[in-house]
């Protein structure tokens, strides 16, 4: 990383967790009525925006609806498909949450209504709310692709929501003959987690190298390049030389359709088959982003950058990957980070005080094998109309490093992983 060091980067990310909304040391906390605040979804936004207001203001009268008694990370599944790590190390419990006064609802919600201020959840009633955060996440263009669907996922996993399709994606590439074929194609542009693909590509390449030494992997990819790219082909030729054939749109053109019972994908130029298919949609804004009219025609929800409040619907704040927030990634980080600006800015808000000028950061590290990691840092700032990046912050793992180098990263990477989930979930 360039000037902008690695031990102060960590500072930015530790456990307090407070520099990612600048200016909240400065919030007051309040002790008069109870304003009710409903965050719908569980996940890395969702679930650091919930304690995060009750931490600014404990009076608050603050629901977090999940449907799911747990939650699996995306972050560090990839070690989980590739047999370093078990389900339960990616698996987060509500307990603490709940633990820190916020009232945690297991359904489903199913309409927010912006004007009726309420949330309906599955099973009926609706909840009042003075406002509130919607952290959907991601939803999946299955049409995108002919032959592709829901249903096919069960055959052809996409293992880009954590839990039973990690699962899935594991079960199956240990039953692969050695010197089978795993074919994987990630999406296109906008989608969660970036360099998440290359990673799962170089911990699939691991899992092969020391039990199916003669298997191949085969990526098409419906882009130019992806994040991080030089470092993982450097890390690849070192690694797994002859083991990955990277196929872009120069060189295959894009995936058009899908034959689940062939197992094959065909591009504009061939039609390529695997043993074992990982085929990751498109994606869009979570599905209730949708139904309560918080899209636009990209398929994602514009807001505020100041405060993640909906520029659709007031009132109602959108965090996360559902988000318009570019330059800032659809990262875990990023939609912790802009859990805490939107906490804070609700805080202000209900006291009828403009927001402060936000600060957001985002920290990217991957795997390429248990002792070999690689990252990417970035903070951004705020021009009073949009994040920008903070020219001279952050910075990208350097090229040409030595093994003892990668292992560091690779043991960051773990620290990283248990710090911000212990911050998040407890």
């Amino acid at each position: 990383m360039s000037e902008f060091t690695r031990r102060r980067f960590n500072q930015l990310v530790g456990t307090s967790g407070v520099m990612a909304a600048t200016s909240i040391a400065a919030l007051t906390i309040l002790k008069t009525t109870s304003p009710r605040i409903v965050v719908v979804g569980g996940g890395f936004g969702g679930a650091t925006a919930a304690q995060y207001l009750k931490r600014f203001n404990p009076s608050l009268d603050v629901t977090l609806i999940e449907p799911n008694q747990s939650y699996s990370t995306c972050p560090f599944s990839n070690t989980v498909i590739a047999g370093m790590n078990d389900i339960s190390f990616i698996t987060q419990s509500y307990d603490v949450i709940r633990g820190k006064g916020v009232n945690v609802v297991h359904d489903i919600a199913v309409d927010i209504d912006a004007t009726k201020k309420q949330v309906t959840l599955s099973n009926g009633k609706c909840l009042a709310f003075d406002r509130c955060v919607v952290a959907p996440g991601i939803d999946f263009k299955f049409d995108s692709i002919e032959g592709n669907s829901e249903a096919i996922t069960q055959k052809i996993p996409h293992a880009w929501k954590a839990g039973t399709q990690t699962l899935l994606l594991r079960k199956q590439l240990m039953a692969m003959p050695d010197g089978g074929v795993f074919l994987i194609s990630p999406p296109s542009n906008p989608f969660r987690c970036p360099p998440g693909p290359a990673e799962r590509i170089s911990l699939v390449a691991n899992y092969f190298t020391e039990h199916k030494p003669k298997s191949k992997i085969i990526a098409l990819d419906p882009k130019k390049k992806f994040g991080k790219e030089g470092l993982f082909k450097e890390g690849w030729q070192k690694l797994y030389p002859g083991m990955i054939e990277y196929r872009n749109i120069d060189e295959d053109g894009v995936v058009r359709e899908v034959v689940a019972d062939k197992m094959m994908l065909v591009t504009d130029l061939d039609k390529v088959n695997g043993d074992v298919i990982n085929l990751i949609p498109a994606q869009k804004a979570g599905a209730i982003a949708f139904s309560s009219g918080l899209t636009d025609k990209s398929g994602w929800c514009p807001v505020d950058q100041r405060t993640f409040e909906s520029t659709i619907h007031k009132g109602v704040h959108v965090i996360g990957d559902a988000s318009i927030a570019s330059p800032m990634p659809k990262s875990g980080v990023s939609a912790s980070s802009q859990g805490k600006v939107c906490a804070a800015a609700i805080v202000a808000m209900l006291k009828g005080e403009t927001p402060n000028t936000p600060k957001f950061i985002n920290h990217c590290y991957s795997l390429l094998a248990p002792d070999y990691g690689i990252s990417v840092a970035m903070v951004y700032g705020y021009d009073g109309k949009n994040i920008t990046k903070i020219n001279g912050s952050g910075g990208l793992s350097p090229f040409g490093r030595d093994v003892d180098f990668r292992e560091r990263e690779a043991l960051y990477a773990d620290g990283w992983y248990q710090s911000i989930t212990q911050n998040i979930w407890g």
